[in-house]
């Protein structure tokens, strides 16, 4: 048989995902008909491309390899169509909780003046979303230093510190930058905005506790293991019963950054919403 859109598309669902359950709600088919679509793609290939256990899904070297090279493809092929239709679209990757009303009034005002619709998708690993064009242009927090990449700052937001309702911080009004060294310090690596280099060498945070994401993040401070920092506007849309919030007094601002892939310069569409994002505030 002929490999169709339907075997491509499925295959970067369940190796996107790494689950045939998650793959199978996104593409609203069942799971037994996703499992058939990717055996009918892997015949066609003659290669295995997924390693399944009871508990995971595993990308094979080949696998992997054809991942890269479809992302690219079928975001060009999507392109083509909504432009055949008279449509145009912006996929837009965030990591965590994005500035409101802010992010509401910069797509309302996009949208009306250009025509064309913004999806928003939170991804983890934003470099590799980009380079792949799983999204066509991302917002972040946290520096990034990738090739590639273009950036821009759009403005600077405040800082405030988290610590558990439990702790005796808890009842403070403000907290000092330099009080937050003297705890066990929370950082989020992977998409968090805050590392033990913001504070001078001879009085750096001594005691950290690692974490790969906002809701892990918030969770070992509402458990009392630490304290750490965020912006306003985070703290605002997650709340936690457990973790109150506190002015920080001498923190340095985070930046909200712009950033696109460097190939895409001449991108009309990425150039406008450059201009509205930049002018929004």
């Amino acid at each position: 048989m002929e490999v169709e859109l339907r075997h491509l598309r499925a295959f970067v669902a369940v190796a996107t995902q790494r689950s045939f359950t998650a793959a199978s709600r996104e593409l609203l088919i069942t799971q037994p008909a996703l499992t058939r679509t990717i055996q009918q793609l892997e015949t066609t290939v003659r290669a295995r491309l997924l390693e399944r256990t009871s508990r995971s899904v595993e990308l094979t070297d080949t696998g992997a390899e054809l991942l890269e090279r479809l992302r690219v493809v079928l975001h060009d092929l999507d392109a083509a169509l909504i432009a055949a239709g008279g449509r145009a679209g912006l996929r837009l990757g965030f990591q965590w909780a994005l500035p409101d009303p802010w992010i509401s009034e910069l797509l309302s005002a996009f949208e009306t003046a250009t025509g064309a619709s913004v999806t928003l998708l939170r991804r983890d690993d934003i470099v590799t979303a980009l380079h792949s064009g799983d999204v066509d242009a991302a917002l972040v927090r946290a520096p990034v230093h990738a090739s590639g990449i273009t950036q821009t700052v759009l403005f600077e937001e405040d800082r405030v510190a988290a610590v558990s309702a439990g702790s005796p911080l808890a009842a403070r009004t403000e907290l000092d930058w330099s009080e937050l060294a003297e705890h066990p310090l929370v950082v989020n690596t992977v998409s968090g905005a805050t590392s033990v280099d913001l504070w001078p060498p001879e009085h750096r945070p001594t005691q950290v506790i690692e974490c790969g994401s906002y809701d892990e993040w918030l969770t070992i401070i509402a458990a009392g293991r630490g304290v750490g920092s965020t912006t306003t506007s985070a703290a605002e849309a997650h709340l936690h019963a457990r973790v109150t919030h506190l002015p920080l007094d001498g923190a340095p601002p985070v930046a909200l950054r712009l950033l696109w892939p460097t190939r895409r310069k001449n991108d009309t569409l990425l150039r406008r919403f450059s201009e509205f994002a930049s002018s929004v505030r």
